[in-house]
């Protein structure tokens, strides 16, 4: 889940990065790690932590995969965890190093993609949908057809995120289908909306935060902490949750299996499962967590947002992404290919 490219990203070797004995190497999506906790961090410990963002799931696999990457922690969303753990590329957890393990709210810990928690601790939680400029559209905002069947006013000014699970699940959901389908009827139908609708967008680029801000975009699909930001700069943005569905997502931190500073990757997983450490996660990149007793130290302009309490009305639609069957990511890889031509 999001997810925007950070200008300061952090390149290192990996011969650089295995260098210090009080050093740390997390491998995130861009703009999602809070400063102020990673020099909290390292006020208390002395451990310097180096961040190197990446765009997608589907990139930092690919880099983890690849080896020699340097890196000791990684930020998967939910959906990813089982690929990581059936490659190899994560360990499970000696919980008895995580003495804070047991303030994960309940409800985050015996979830389907990390039962018990075994290989991940929470990170940040929310929704993808649509970011939309009411100053320039009244209509309808809770509905995929604001970029599927994009409104006159919107035409030429709507960006989608190139988020491919998230984008084509999304068309797939609109069309009736369920995600990660392999019915190849609904898939032709979600592929066909996809195409018809791209003439209309502006652009397919990660960058919503800024340029919604500006106003050089009138809508995009977004993430719902995006669009908190994108607000408070830009009060006339509202968030919208599509009535026909919508992906859910959890980021959760593992323990990569070829991690150098062990060590130091268990006192800082601990250390984000204090709640008050955990809020400042939340109140950088505007998301919720899954850490009990957080809510206590919330900023609290998030305790209220529409963005991260989502209405009652609209919970039922919102749904997590399965981990897709190969054979179904396969048809996802099609559809996007396609798409990005």
């Amino acid at each position: 889940m999001k997810k925007l490219l950070l200008a300061t990203t952090l390149c290192l070797t990996s011969v650089q990065m295995a260098a210090a004995d009080g050093s740390l190497n997390l491998f995130n999506w861009g703009n999602y790690t809070s400063p102020e906790l990673l020099a909290k961090f390292e006020a208390e410990t002395g451990i310097k932590v180096t961040v190197t963002d990446y765009d997608s799931n589907d990139t930092a696999l690919a880099k983890i995969e690849a080896g020699g990457h340097g890196f000791d922690l990684v930020v998967p969303s939910h959906n990813y965890i089982p690929i990581f753990a059936e490659k190899g590329l994560i360990s499970e957890l000696d919980l008895t190093k995580l003495p804070n393990h047991g303030n994960i709210a309940p409800e985050w810990v015996d979830v389907p993609w990390d039962a018990g928690r075994k290989f991940t601790v929470p990170w940040q939680w929310g929704s993808t949908g649509v970011a939309v400029n009411t100053s320039v559209y009244g209509g309808d905002v809770n509905t995929s057809a604001v970029f599927l069947e994009v409104p006159d006013e919107l035409k030429g000014k709507i960006n989608v995120v190139p988020e491919m699970n998230d984008v084509v699940n999304l068309a797939i959901m609109y069309v009736g289908g369920e995600p990660c389908t392999e019915d190849t009827a609904v898939l032709k139908k979600a592929r066909d909306v996809l195409l018809a609708a791209k003439p209309n967008w502006i652009s397919m680029d990660y960058g919503a935060t800024e340029k919604m801000s500006n106003n050089d975009w009138a809508s995009s699909v977004n993430w719902n902490g995006s669009t908190m930001r994108i607000r408070l700069a830009n009060p006339d943005v509202v968030y919208g949750y599509p009535r026909e569905g919508y992906p859910l997502f959890m980021d959760s931190v593992a323990l990569l299996s070829d991690a150098k500073n062990v060590d130091q990757a268990y006192q800082f997983l601990d250390f984000i499962m204090v709640p008050e450490n955990a809020a400042m996660i939340s109140a950088y990149a505007r998301y919720a967590n899954g850490i009990a007793g957080s809510d206590a130290f919330m900023p609290d302009d998030m305790k209220t947002a529409p963005e991260v309490v989502t209405p009652a009305e609209h919970k039922a639609a919102g749904r997590f992404l399965p981990t897709c069957s190969p054979k179904a990511q396969e048809y996802l890889a099609a559809i996007w290919t396609e798409l990005m031509k």
